[in-house]
């Protein structure tokens, strides 16, 4: 299942992604008087597991075999303004350093341990949306990368259990001012600035995904594309990540963990050719089964 988070009239909304276009849950739930008590919020069916996804398979069917209700909760995808596809998010988690080529590329040593740091729900934006470029950088890079997103609390687990307790995967752009972020041993300066992880379009369930280590991962900017790659070249892979975290911190439902990014970033190329990202860029980043999450550079 594809989850989609619109806003209208300035708010979230909860839809589900269909070959016919996107299923408005609310509005279907109340068109369709049996399905009143759907969830129509991301969190809720994240933490409502699996039984909150059978229950809204079977409302967007019933939607979609409806004229009348598809008439009211039917929606053109191309048409909506798109939220993060996870609006909040407990933590923030991302993982440093984790391709071996992105590694190779900056000249740093392959780690021992997932280097990890976080984020903050400032930096939560949608597909489409309009990234400001912080007036206090003149380098800001891309990152195309995986996200898992927690669906059960995971605390002490081994890798061989890690994934059941992961409810599915989107893109992210792990957008990174390389100025403040070497400012300091500590990178969240250069990570946190306001909108530097566009999320989405879709969160994609675990079911359809299937191997998260088996995707094919891009991202293009003004059509060229910059980073080609595979996460089978992570180098702690996302059953692992989980793991590790999970020793140290509870993981809840909602969590994300950004889970690094291969080769072809603006650092990894020599000095005198680093061209960083400028007002009117367009960055688009592709996953396999994820869908394509696009947005454009501006001046703050």
């Amino acid at each position: 299942m594809k989850l989609v988070t619109f806003i209208e009239n300035g708010e979230f909304r909860l839809g589900v992604a269909t070959e016919k276009g996107v299923v408005d849950v609310a509005a279907a739930a109340a068109a369709l008087a049996s399905f009143a008590g759907a969830p129509t919020d991301v969190h809720a069916v994240i933490e409502g597991g699996q039984a909150a996804i059978e229950a809204l398979s079977a409302l967007v069917d019933a939607a979609l075999s409806d004229a009348n209700v598809s008439a009211q909760a039917l929606k053109a995808e191309d048409a909506l303004t798109f939220g993060p596809c996870v609006t909040r998010p407990n933590k923030i988690i991302c993982v440093g350093l984790n391709y071996r080529k992105h590694a190779e590329e900056t000249n740093a040593p392959i780690p021992q341990y997932p280097i990890l740091f976080n984020k903050f729900n400032n930096t939560l934006t949608g597909h489409g949306h309009d990234v400001p470029l912080p007036r206090v950088s003149n380098a800001v890079d891309y990152e195309a990368e995986l996200v898992i997103v927690i669906g059960k609390t995971a605390k002490y687990v081994d890798r061989e259990n890690a994934l059941d307790h992961v409810f599915g995967y989107c893109n992210v752009n792990d957008l990174s001012a390389r100025d403040l972020q070497m400012r300091t041993p500590q990178w969240l300066l250069g990570k946190t600035c306001d909108k530097f992880s566009p999320l989405g379009p879709y969160l994609v369930t675990a079911d359809e995904v299937g191997d998260p280590n088996a995707l094919d991962i891009r991202c293009i900017v003004n059509g060229e594309v910059r980073q080609n790659s595979n996460t089978s070249d992570m180098i702690f892979r996302c059953d692992e990540i989980v793991s590790y975290i999970s020793q140290h911190m509870t993981l809840v439902p909602g969590d994300i963990i950004l889970t690094g990014t291969p080769e072809g970033v603006v650092l990894g190329y020599p000095e005198e050719k680093r061209v960083y990202l400028k007002p009117g860029d367009v960055v688009t980043i592709e996953i396999e089964k994820l869908g394509t999450l696009t947005n454009r550079m501006v001046a703050e």
